[in-house]
């Protein structure tokens, strides 16, 4: 996989998560960002938003967690001595339950998946030039 088809992956993502019905709407990035903010406004009068706190594996899934939330419009911070992979966001429990949580593990697996390859071919490349 490349970085182009990789980029082209994250955003069919985005626009599952937005609720994108036709191959038009799945380009487009943009309007699918406009339908999750609306949504996140629509859930604000019945689910108001609460704080959590998100516990993630490494700083690499940190950035991607808080690159989402930033696209969201969703303040990411830490408290005093919480640890560099812990995320805090106030936000509402359906949101993160149908849009946010689902989406980052979706981008995560695919992030995953592609530096998994990366890292497999440097390790081919580099078996085969020692001629082990």
């Amino acid at each position: 996989m490349t970085e182009e088809e990789l980029f082209k992956k994250l955003l069919k993502i985005e626009a599952l998560y937005s609720g994108a019905t036709t191959d038009g709407e799945k380009l487009s990035a943009l309007n699918a960002k406009k339908r999750i903010l609306k949504r996140i406004e629509e859930c604000k009068p019945v689910d108001p938003p609460i704080e959590y706190k998100f516990t993630l594996q490494s700083i690499w899934n940190v950035k991607i967690f808080v690159a989402l939330l930033d696209r969201y419009n969703i303040k990411a911070y830490r408290r005093p001595r919480q640890r560099r992979t812990t995320v805090m966001a106030k936000v509402s429990v359906s949101f993160v339950e149908t849009v946010l949580w689902p989406e980052y593990v979706e981008i995560q697996n695919e992030v995953d998946n592609y530096f998994s390859a990366k890292v497999d071919n440097i390790v081919i490349e580099l078996m085969n030039k020692k001629g082990l």
